[in-house]
């Protein structure tokens, strides 16, 4: 059975070869699963079974960075690095931020 993430032989469009421009939450957030991993708080093995266990609509709505940090929360609260409770508190700091500084400070 497939799963909703394996797109291998299936029509998916073109795939766009050219470089771009990371955003700094992109950088941050590979920065973070290098770190993470480095220390042992999970393994990238974790990182593509987080990915791969989102649900079909969360998986098509996300990003591949979105993607990302989902799987790397998810690792950590798992591993008891992090709580539930410090994500939502660090969500709702982030919510009371001015739209224009929401996306660079975390």
């Amino acid at each position: 059975m497939r799963s909703h993430h394996d797109m291998g032989g299936l029509p998916a469009g073109p795939v766009e070869a050219g470089e771009h421009d990371y955003q700094l939450w992109e950088k941050r957030v590979d920065a973070l699963m290098v770190l993470c991993s480095s220390k042992k708080m999970f393994t990238v093995d974790e990182l593509r079974k987080g990915i791969e266990s989102l649900p079909p609509d969360a998986y098509d709505r996300m990003s591949y960075y979105e993607r990302w940090i989902s799987s790397i929360t998810s690792a950590l609260i798992h591993r008891g690095v992090i709580s539930i409770d410090e994500v939502r508190a660090k969500l709702a700091d982030i919510e009371k931020r001015p739209p224009e500084t929401a996306g660079e400070k975390a």
